[in-house]
This record gives structure tokens, sequence and C-alpha cells, in this order.
């Protein structure tokens, strides 16, 4: 038995087994612990872009509309990172990321991103975060001053063509890629359908708009409601009209009926009396 065994031990030894390389876990942050914007209007500005996209888009299963979201370009260095205040990824399904790894969404990036800029953020809205939008083939970027502290006006875009990013300005800019129009109205940026003309609400603005809307229809309805009683109130004191008319009708005909009959009564009286009055006198004479 211990022959067989230090035999077995051996041949273990003498056998050719494959070497195991074991790779680095690499740490790719969520957050580098930075607020999410630098004030209320630029957060609530974010907010609403990406509510407002994410609800336009909400029928198509392929589009991903995220924001504030870390999103890494090459895999292997955490350090290739870039976080866009919006964004939207088309031909990616929709679902909640923690980070956006571009090798794990088949190399797919952003069509459009916007940032909502200000003094503090330009030098790298404008330098470092343009380079790497137009190194990753970000079709649309939009930047958008909300406190106009150094955009006029405050929103500018960036089409991709074939020798980079080409730059308009206006209060009015067209995103083809969204199918939107982006506009510039008291100090905030609002997104309005192409095919309706309709603004985009965010989902509190369109909970309000669906309350009102249901306030008014139970409105309409009650006033509905109340001529609908109105009206059956009138056809009823019509029909009670009709009747009281009938029943005087009735009862004149009635009256002239007894009239008639009264009269006929009277003349036949008369009649006997004027008779009887003739046979007297024939009688006495």
């Amino acid at each position: 038995m211990a022959e067989a065994l230090a035999e077995v031990k051996e041949e273990v030894k003498e056998k050719e087994w494959p070497t195991i390389v074991l790779q680095p876990l690499i740490d790719y942050p969520e957050s580098d612990g930075k607020p999410m914007a630098e004030t209320d209007t630029h957060r609530k500005q974010m907010v609403y872009l990406i509510e407002a996209l994410d609800d336009y888009f909400r029928d198509d299963p392929q589009v991903y509309v995220a924001g504030n979201l870390f999103l890494y370009y090459e895999e292997g260095d955490p350090h290739q990172v870039v976080a866009p205040d919006v964004f939207v990824v088309k031909g990616v399904p929709k679902g909640d990321r923690r980070t956006y790894k571009l090798w794990e969404e088949g190399e797919k990036g952003p069509r459009v991103v916007i940032e909502v800029t200000s003094r503090k953020t330009r030098k790298e809205d404008l330098g470092p975060k343009k380079g790497t939008y137009e190194m990753l083939g970000v079709r649309e970027y939009f930047l958008f001053d909300p406190l106009g502290e150094y955009l006029a006006p405050p929103l500018v875009g960036y089409w991709l063509e074939e020798g980079g990013y080409r730059r308009v300005v206006g209060e009015r800019l067209v995103s083809e890629e969204l199918g939107l129009e982006l506009r510039v109205e008291e100090r905030g940026l609002w997104l309005y359908d192409l095919k309706t003309g309709e603004k985009l609400l965010s989902p509190l603005e369109a909970q309000a708009a669906r309350r009102a809307e249901a306030a008014a229809r139970r409105e309409a309805e009650a006033r509905a409601e109340r001529e609908a009683a109105a009206r059956r109130a009138e056809a009823a004191a019509r029909r009670e009209a009709e009747a009281r008319a009938k029943a005087a009708e009735a009862r004149a005909e009635q009256e002239a009926a007894a009239r008639q009959a009264a009269e006929e009564e009277l003349a036949r009286l008369r009649a006997q009396m004027a008779h009887r009055r003739g046979s007297i006198e024939v009688g006495t004479g």
C-alpha cells in the first residue's frame, strides 16, 4: 500500500500543470465624494433633463438615459473616466447601473451629452471633457450655463463631423439624435418634441398635469351631471305643464259639454212649457 501511494505521488510531481496567473482586482469607484451639482439651480436643471428624457424614451427598451454617473472607457484603467451630467446611449438595454463600463456595453458610448456648466467647471467642460467626448464619438454635445456666468447665449452645441466638433450657439438648438428641440426659456433649458411641439414634462410636472386634468375631468363630469339634471327637471316641468294643459283642456271640454247639455235641457224645458201654455189657451178658448 505504501509503495502504491509513493508511485502516485511521484506521478503527480512529474506531471506538468498549467500556470495560473492571478490578475489583481481593479476597483472602479462609483463616486468621487463630490456633490451632484454646485447649486440648486444646476441640480434642478440636471434632474429635469434626466427625468424628462427618461420618460420620453420610456417605451424604447434600447435607450439608456443617465446622469452624474461614472463612465469608464478603458478596461483596466480606472483613471480613464468621465461623469457627464446627462447622457443618452442608444442600442443598450435599460436598467439601473452602478457605473457605465464601455467594454461591458459592447463599446456603445453616449450619442448625446449635456453638461450643466458654470464658471467653475468651464475649463473641464470645454477642455478635457470635450476632448473625451469627441474621442468617444459623442455625436451631439451641449453646454448650458443656467446662471449665465460665462456663456452668452447660455446654450452652446457641438456637432461631431469628420474633422471634429462644429460649434453652434443659440437659444434654440435641434437635436437630431433625440428628435427634440432644446430651448432656453426663463433661465431654464427645456425640451420640446419636434413632432408635436409639446414641452417634455418632468415626472412631477406630469403628475401635476394629470392631477389638473383629473380635476378638470371631474368638474366637467359634475357640470355635465348638473346640466343633465337641469334638463331632466326641465323635461319633467314641461311634461307636468303639458299634463296640466291637457287636464285644463279636458275640464274646458267637460264644462262646454255641460253647458251645452244645460242649454239643451233649458231649451227643452222652455219648449215644453210653451207647449203646455198653448194647450191651456186652446182649452179655455
